[in-house]
Formats: structure tokens, sequence, C-alpha cells
């Protein structure tokens, strides 16, 4: 058993220690995790605990269940995650990541403001805005690709914005927080879907020579902090096969 120093619930532990064998391939599909009881054991937690780390694995794609013989590791692509959950991962765990990914291709860049992202960050068209881009992957490929869009002014306090380098310290929402004394208080979400444009099919690495005939999902998070002011602005595309799933407790 791996012991964690982190502040995460017994459970999130488990699924974090079992999650990472399966994405590292020390797992392979096909293998059996250990039952209930003898989790429990190995863990020294209760039934209870254990059966929810196996639940959140399930529903994270990465095993499922089998009547009568256990829990069976699967080998299936990572469903895609919104901005708002990758913010609400970073904020419990200090990583955007979901089971098994990793990021790469990190950019970041001041240019003028699209339409729709100055509509959506309520300034006007071409002000400058920065533009931050980097790519999940998991072994299979691209999860989503990922662009923030954050006014400028941020980037005085908060140089971290401008590089092309992964954040440390913290997500970008975070570091804003921090640096205005002004927390994040609301957001609002979109998914839809639509076909693949030309620039989508460049962001996720496909083929241009490739008829363009799969829709991508899109999802959407803007952030708004204590003072009204719109922050962030993050634009994720699915990529090829992926789907969204979202989990929440029922009472």
């Amino acid at each position: 058993m791996s012991e964690q120093a982190d502040n995460r619930a017994p459970y999130a532990q488990i699924a974090a220690h079992y999650a990472e064998l399966i994405t590292s391939g020390d797992l392979r599909p096909g293998s059996l995790l250990p039952s209930i009881k003898n989790l429990a054991q190995e863990w020294k937690v209760s039934t209870a605990t254990a059966e929810k780390a196996l639940r959140k694995l399930r529903t994270d794609g990465l095993v499922r269940g089998i009547h009568g013989i256990g829990t069976e590791v699967l080998d299936q692509p990572s469903p895609m995650s919104s901005g708002s959950q990758r913010q609400d991962r970073g904020r419990q765990s200090g990583s955007s990541w979901g089971s098994g990914e990793r990021s790469d291709s990190h950019q970041a860049a001041v240019v003028p403001a699209p339409a729709d992202v100055a509509r959506a960050l309520d300034m006007k068209p071409g002000s400058d805005v920065i533009r931050r881009r980097r790519v999940y992957r998991d072994r299979h490929g691209i999860v989503a690709h990922s662009t923030s869009w954050i006014p400028a002014r941020y980037g005085k306090p908060i140089p971290e914005l401008l590089k092309s380098d992964r954040l440390t310290g913290g997500t970008s929402l975070q570091l804003i927080a921090r640096a205005t004394g002004h927390p994040i208080t609301r957001r609002i979400d979109t998914a839809s879907a639509r076909l693949l444009t030309l620039e989508d099919a460049r962001l996720l690495e496909l083929d241009p020579a490739e008829p363009l005939t799969d829709p991508v999902v899109v999802m959407t998070a803007k952030f708004v902090d204590s003072e009204s002011n719109v922050v962030e602005y993050g634009v994720d595309l699915g990529g090829p096969g992926r789907t969204w799933r979202t989990e929440s407790e029922v009472a």
C-alpha cells in the first residue's frame, strides 16, 4: 500500500493510488483489483470507504464491476472535463489533471480579443487579452484542447500568466484571487456540440486531409469575482471520440 501525505479523503487516496497504477500500465486491462474486504483490510478503512473508492474508479471509467468476479481494469479513453471541473480539481488537489492525464504544449500570448471572447469578458473586441493554451492527453491521445482568456490587466500583478509554462503555485483563478484580494464567487458553464472546423482540427492535431464530419464537444466556463469582474473565460474542445461526464452525490 502506498501512503500519500495529502489532505484528500481516504477513499480518494485509494482511488488515486489505483488510478496511477492503471494509467501507468502497472495494472493492465483485464486485471482484477482487490475485493472490497481486502481493500478495507489493506488500507485500514471501512468497507464503505473501500466501496466508495472503487465506485470513483468506475465513475472515472477506469474499471468495471463484473458480478461474481470482481472489479476489472478497463482500457478506454478518459472523458473530457469542463473548465469548471478542472478548476474544482485544482482547488481540491492542486492539479487540474484528471486520472491518467498530463498537459503539454503550454502557450501564452497577449492577443486582440475575438468578438465572442470580448462579449464573454465584457470588453470591446480587439482589446488586449492573455490567451493561455494547453493540451490535455492520456495514453489514448488528446483528451481536450483548453484555452483560457484572461483580461490583459492581470498580466502586470501576475507575470506568470504571460509565460508559456504550466502554472505553479495554483490555478490561474487562484493566482488572480490572491493578487486582487477578490475571491471567485460565480461561474457560468455551457456545453454544446458542433461540426469540426479546420481550426478545431488544427488544435486537436487531426489530419486536415480527412473529412471533417465528426462533431466536437465544446465546453465554456466564465468566472466572476466578488466585485462582479469577469476574470477568465475558458473554452475546452473535446478530442475525437471523447464525451463529457459529470458526477454528483444524491442525498
